[in-house]
């Protein structure tokens, strides 16, 4: 275990400040600073708000992880970050930050991919992850079907949201029945309370000529909203229990059952689910009976590492310099829209040996001194 690397992880994506210190497989930090209250009383994360928040958070955030790991800075064999996608002010408090400890340590650095870090934590809780594995990714921004036959360079996008995201319309559901934001873990409480099968809510893009991988719930939330807007036209009590379980069940069938089909069309034998919605209890429930029936192995790794965490960034991170993966170059940017084909950012001008293997890790200080001169540390 001694000779696996240990790297640091920083995920600014959106509200989370996270930092996380993983040892090959095995995590040894995971701290997180939410600034999920702050934007609570707009119904949504404020992007200003949150870029303030991880400028506030990071250094106190690092120094903890290192403290809960039990190792010096000077220890680490990397730093990674999330380059992208995300928030563009959010992800560039992370980026910096990287850049700093990075070149202050000497360390090199790795600018990854936040969706294929979804995947790749799983390797924390349940080991190396197969090749290939299919992976469902539900969260309050994305929705997306991914074969990743190499977390560190091959993943491969089957479908994806075409409106609203999973998580979007829990909360916006939530919304509408005054349940308050996040609204993802109130609905999975409630909806515990009432019948699934209550109210025939549509399932979106599920008819014989739709996209078989892509997902749409803008239609769905709008016929929940309208259900409970003549309800209350009505002046009839709005059975909130069974809204919550009806919608919910109409969100994790389709999700399951698209994934369940991906995985069949692939003849893949495994199936991961990641993002924040992956910690919804029907979710789980309804992914693993379908994939027994299936005969596909379910890894969902606990409800913490599933939603936005530094650990996931770090245990990328740790593969990438297993594997050899080039370090990202000193002038690395934040990208808001980086796809999930490019699961990290490497050096283009890397030299590499035989078996693609960088040379090295490191920038001359000169090289770095000319970089600062352009501003991009500012």
């Amino acid at each position: 275990m001694a000779d696996e690397p240990l790297v640091l992880g920083i995920e600014t994506s959106c509200d989370e400040t996270g930092v996380g210190i993983v040892r090959g497989h095995t995590l040894l930090a995971d701290a997180v600073a939410s600034s999920v209250d702050e934007h609570a009383r707009f119904g949504g994360v404020v992007p200003e708000v949150a870029s303030r928040a991880h400028l506030e958070a990071m250094v106190p955030t690092i120094q903890r992880a290192l403290k809960e790991a039990g190792v010096a800075a000077s220890d680490l064999d990397g730093i990674a970050v999330t380059a992208g996608p995300g928030l563009a002010g959010a992800l560039l408090v992370g980026v910096s930050a990287a850049k700093a400890y990075a070149y202050a340590l000497g360390k090199p650095l790795y600018g990854v991919n936040h969706l294929a870090s979804h995947i790749c934590v799983d390797q924390l809780e349940h080991g190396p992850l197969p090749e290939p594995t299919m992976a469902l990714l539900v969260s309050g921004g994305h929705s997306s079907l991914l074969l990743a036959p190499d977390i560190t360079a091959d993943v491969r996008p089957l479908g994806s949201t075409i409106d609203d995201a999973a998580g979007e319309a829990f909360d916006k559901i939530a919304r509408v029945l005054n349940l308050g934001f996040p609204g993802g873990p109130v609905i999975d409480r409630i909806a515990r309370e009432g019948n699934p099968d209550a109210i025939a809510f549509p399932r979106g893009l599920t008819g014989p000529r739709d996209a078989a991988y892509d997902f749409s719930f803008s239609g769905l939330k709008t016929a929940v909203a309208r259900w409970i807007e003549a309800k209350r036209a009505a002046g009839e009590e709005v059975p909130v229990a069974d809204v919550s379980a009806s919608f919910q069940e109409a969100v994790v069938d389709v999700l399951t059952r698209k994934a369940v089909r991906a995985c069949k069309d692939e003849g893949v034998e495994h199936l991961m689910i990641g993002g924040g919605v992956a910690a919804n209890s029907r979710l789980r429930a309804m992914a693993e009976r379908r994939c027994e029936d299936a005969g596909i192995t379910l890894r969902v790794p606990r409800p913490k590492l599933c939603t936005d965490n530094g650990a996931m960034v770090a245990a990328l991170g740790a593969e990438m310099v297993a594997r050899g993966r080039s370090a990202s170059a000193w002038d690395l940017s934040a990208d808001s829209s980086l796809p999930v084909t490019d699961p990290h950012v490497p050096d283009p001008d890397a030299d590499g040996d035989a078996d693609g293997h960088p040379h090295s890790h490191t920038h001359s200080h000169d090289h770095v001194h000319e970089l600062s001169r352009k501003n991009l540390y500012a």
